[in-house]
């Protein structure tokens, strides 16, 4: 192979060189504070409110309810702890999301039930979309907040966020989603999606790591995140990372503006992974609905085999790939996305993401159609388990 085929965008993605360059004054010459009064800093002060008017722009949003971060994670936590406490001195403390959310949301949900909050988790069944009745029938009185993935990261199915942030406004209850996957992939219209709070991470979309925002419906007044300076409108206290803001909202707009045009071939791609390997490999699945689901997304299970070993031989061959969520790479448990769509743990533990962007060539599909059919072959005929699979033994 002449060159590695990256397919595991959904970790994270190229820095875009036009981006780069964008960035690169604020690295150099152009290093103000953007708090200082003198006209040097102003420049840098000038480049943040230039970048807040992008990202409001392109999600539709207004400038003052953009909110700049260290990334989606950081996002994730302000969003949920912030109205959680809030509506807790109104007697309101139950929080609804869903089982397959990222560990952002999960872990930070762990966390407010250990302070006394109930959580409850919507299931997402076998296509992994959240059912509009089942949330309905999980907000009562005294539910505070509704948290859930505009598009999950392991799977990317898409939820259908119009009707959650719908029920959640007629019902008086916040609703926040996670829309890393989403941003820069698929239309996002803050405004006219109901939603009062919206996280997402430059480096999802060619931007540069280390810098996110959380959009804040306007008039919502909760908690400021770090005390300290007035930065972020004394919301977020600490100097702006001024180049990383540019990057973002630059990342976006490229993102946004060649969106129409870039998506249908990346589908396209997509859906030739996707019946190729099912057509060649036996006992596979694809997980996830077929139709709902982000542009480059594949995710497919093989049954007899570990995801690791797998990981490790596509490597050998140049192909950058994952089983699971880059936050959870480092566990052997089987991802409990897989989990939640009803997957038994033998099957979850081995599932392949691929997920593409527009650097990935039509011959980079066929590079992989021929590579991992035989990877897989390989591994299932030192495998017990799929010797067990063949004369229909109980594996699991």
């Amino acid at each position: 192979m002449d060159r590695f085929i990256y397919a595991d965008n959904a970790a994270t993605t190229r820095l875009l060189p036009q981006v780069l360059n964008k960035m690169m004054p604020y690295l150099t010459e152009q290093y103000g504070n953007p708090s200082s009064l003198y006209s040097f800093g102003q420049t840098a002060r000038q480049a943040v409110d230039e970048a807040r008017d992008t990202v409001a722009e392109y999600l539709n949003c207004r400038s003052d309810e953009v909110f700049f971060t260290s990334g989606g994670s950081e996002a994730d936590n302000w969003a949920i702890r912030m109205a959680a406490h809030a509506m807790a001195k109104k007697g309101k403390k139950h929080i609804i999301s869903t089982a397959f959310e990222h560990h952002a949301v999960l872990h930070t949900l762990k966390a407010l039930k250990k302070q006394g909050f109930e959580i409850t988790l919507l299931p997402v069944y076998e296509n992994g979309i959240v059912q509009i009745d089942d949330l309905k029938q999980a907000i009562r009185p005294d539910t505070a907040l509704v948290t859930v993935m505009f598009a999950n990261n392991e799977i990317g199915t898409i939820q259908p966020i119009s009707e959650i942030g719908a029920v959640c406004r007629e019902k008086g209850v916040f609703f926040h989603t996670d829309a890393v996957q989403a941003v820069g992939h698929i239309p996002v219209d803050f405004a006219g999606l109901n939603i009062d709070m919206l996280s997402l991470a430059a480096h999802k979309f060619h931007g540069p790591k280390g810098v996110g925002a959380l959009i804040i419906r306007k008039g919502l007044r909760f908690a400021n995140l770090i005390e300290g300076g007035a930065q972020e409108k004394g919301r977020r206290a600490g100097t702006e990372n001024t180049a990383g803001i540019v990057g973002l909202a630059e990342a976006l707009k490229l993102a946004c503006l060649d969106m129409e045009k870039a998506t249908p071939p990346m589908i396209a791609k997509r859906d030739r992974l996707i019946s190729g390997l099912l057509g060649s490999v036996e006992r596979s699945r694809l997980n996830g609905d077929p139709i709902k689901r982000l542009p480059g997304n594949v995710n497919i299970s093989f049954e007899g085999i570990e995801g690791e070993s797998l990981l490790l031989l596509l490597d050998f061959k140049g192909v950058c790939a994952s089983s699971g969520s880059a936050c959870t790479s480092g566990s052997l448990d089987p991802s409990h996305v897989l989990l939640s769509i009803g997957l038994p743990h033998a099957i979850a533990h081995g599932s392949l993401r691929l997920s593409l962007s527009q650097d990935i060539t039509d011959e980079d599909i066929d590079t992989l159609l021929e590579v991992i059919p035989p990877i897989i072959n390989r591994l299932r005929d030192i495998s017990p388990l799929w010797e067990k699979i063949l004369k229909n033994e109980k594996y699991e």
